[in-house]
């Protein structure tokens, strides 16, 4: 038994803030796009899974590079290169975006959250969506951060019950192995504009805070804070497959959600859902209640997982721009600001759900914003990465730049697409 603890602890080593960022991707609203992917056009994305992987673990791992090598976030490093209007500009956009995704994943945990209690204890939906909003909220601000990066890492566990819903509904894994390895396109609005939402809810900015803030605060908590040339490689090294092992873990999630909502929904003629939730509601006739159950505490469990990563990202952006202590292994009365955007932007999100806008349609409205805004991004960020006089010898190297710039062109053409078509 000993020898079995041993070995998880060695294994927990390597899962950090990349595999707690890559988990954190697929949130409830990315489980609904992935969803809509899966029921609408069965497996005809699929192939965007290990297609995506290496662009966007060339962007994560330059993110938190910059934050490993320089000790500082990507915000606070921008500022030192780029005007303060244009941070000012897309740290605004990611805000706004990143707020109307929470009020999203609020609605969709709260109503699934219902669907399990089930008839049997009718509870107001509003009051379930206030009690998971107090709930984050207080995970956040009250509880330090070598506790609180556990429960983050524990909370990826549900998005393994995708893996076995898959594995409980699938029949042909020969023709999954196909569409996933073989692009298929059709050229109309509707397929790109779908293409376009799994792209962007994958690839997106807050993700690109998130990880080179997260980054300083795990080295911080392992008293790895010193500027040693030696440390600081071991650091990168020890990133860099913690970062390779969350994005594979994020895509191979995505796909499994692709194929469960394809085997289920698709080959049953159901092909147009909105949310996860609906997939949820019909999963149940379709595939029986263990599948039902394991797909719906996943959606619950992402949003614990994901709506503290999207307002922890504001946060840490604007708390750099603004020159504001920031870091979750503060007490909350050391660094208010920093915990007061977290907790407005949970609280902003959570009211999008009182006053009448449909969170499902604001964030189609977000995840273009995501899109669009992450284009400039990026280009900043491979701009800063070779910097020498920031990143020393840590900064790109040829194929990160061949990688990055890529991947810079696949999001503009995709911003280009929303908003022409």
């Amino acid at each position: 038994m000993q020898k079995i603890k041993n070995i998880l602890k060695k294994l927990l080593k390597y899962f950090g803030p990349g595999f707690i960022t890559g988990s954190a991707d697929n949130d409830p609203s990315g489980i609904g796009t992935y969803s809509i992917a899966g029921a609408q056009y069965g497996l005809l994305m699929a192939w965007l899974m290990p297609f995506q992987l290496p662009l966007m673990f060339a962007i994560q791992e330059m993110c938190a590079r910059i934050g490993s090598a320089t000790g500082a976030g990507l915000a606070a490093n921008m500022k030192r290169v780029f005007s303060k209007p244009f941070l000012l500009i897309a740290v605004s956009l990611l805000a706004f975006a990143n707020i109307i995704n929470i009020g999203a994943n609020i609605s969709i945990m709260a109503s699934c959250l219902q669907l399990l209690l089930g008839e049997s204890i009718s509870i107001n939906l509003n009051i379930i969506a206030i009690f998971i909003t107090i709930t984050i909220i207080l995970m956040q601000v009250f509880i330090s951060y070598n506790v609180y990066s556990k429960i983050l890492l524990f909370l990826t566990i549900f998005l393994f019950s995708y893996v076995i819903t898959a594995f409980m509904v699938t029949q042909n894994w020969v023709d999954i192995l196909k569409f996933t390895f073989v692009p298929h396109i059709k050229f109309n609005k509707d397929f790109i504009l779908v293409m376009a939402g799994v792209i962007g809810t994958t690839i997106s900015p807050y993700l690109f805070f998130w990880q080179s803030s997260h980054e300083i605060e795990e080295n911080s908590n392992n008293g790895d804070t010193g500027k040693s040339k030696k440390l600081i490689k071991k650091l990168i090294k020890k990133m860099r497959l913690d970062t390779f092992i969350g994005m594979f873990f994020s895509q191979l999630i995505a796909l499994f959600i692709v194929i469960t909502c394809f085997e289920t929904l698709h080959r049953n003629g159901i092909t147009q859902i909105n949310t996860a939730y609906d997939a949820a509601v019909v999963l149940k006739p379709l595939a029986g209640q263990w599948a039902f159950l394991l797909f719906t505490a996943g959606i619950i469990g992402a949003g614990f997982l994901g709506i503290p990563v999207l307002a922890g990202s504001c946060a840490y952006a604007l708390s750099e721009v603004f020159n504001f202590k920031q870091s979750l292994a503060y007490k909350f009365k050391e660094a208010k600001f920093f915990y007061g955007v977290i907790a407005a932007s949970t609280l902003i999100g959570l009211a999008i759900n009182f006053i009448g806008i449909n969170p499902m349609k604001a964030l189609l409205y977000a995840a273009i914003i995501n899109c669009i805004t992450a284009v400039p991004i990026i280009a900043f960020i491979i701009i800063l990465a070779n910097k020498k006089e920031i990143m020393g010898e840590n900064k790109n190297g040829i194929l990160s730049n061949t990688i990055g710039w890529f991947t810079f062109a696949i999001m503009l053409i995709i911003s280009l697409l929303i908003i022409f078509l």
